[in-house]
């Protein structure tokens, strides 16, 4: 009986997880197609897809001792180096950065500089 409790459970959190994940609400349907394109095919350095528009923040950056800084719900943090994305372009011309929050702590995933190449 524990044992079928425990997998009903497990079962439950992984509905619950996967209903978490982001997803495109309609806010995004004037743009174009390559830009989703774009969007939805940018990987981070660690092969990790950064996910789609629904995830991605059109943001300003600074440059401080050689590291990205994006402003995110009112505070600068630093952009780890494994979220950098030098190699996908950007079309937009404008930085982009994909990130979560957990327990409010900011965990950036990836950042493509409006320069890109």
């Amino acid at each position: 009986m524990r044992l079928r409790a425990l997998w009903l459970l497990l079962g439950a959190l992984v509905l619950v997880s996967g209903a978490a994940r982001a997803y495109d609400r309609g806010q995004f349907e004037d743009v174009p197609d390559d830009i989703r394109a774009w969007f939805k095919g940018v990987r981070s350095p660690t092969g990790a897809f950064c996910c789609d528009i629904s995830d991605g923040h059109r943001t300003i950056y600074e440059v401080r001792a050689g590291g990205y800084w994006v402003p995110i719900e009112g505070v600068w943090w630093p952009v780890p180096e494994k979220a950098v994305v030098r190699n996908a372009g950007n079309p937009l011309g404008e930085a982009v950065v994909w990130y979560v929050s957990v327990r409010g702590n900011i965990e950036i995933r990836c950042f493509v500089p409006a320069d890109a190449s």
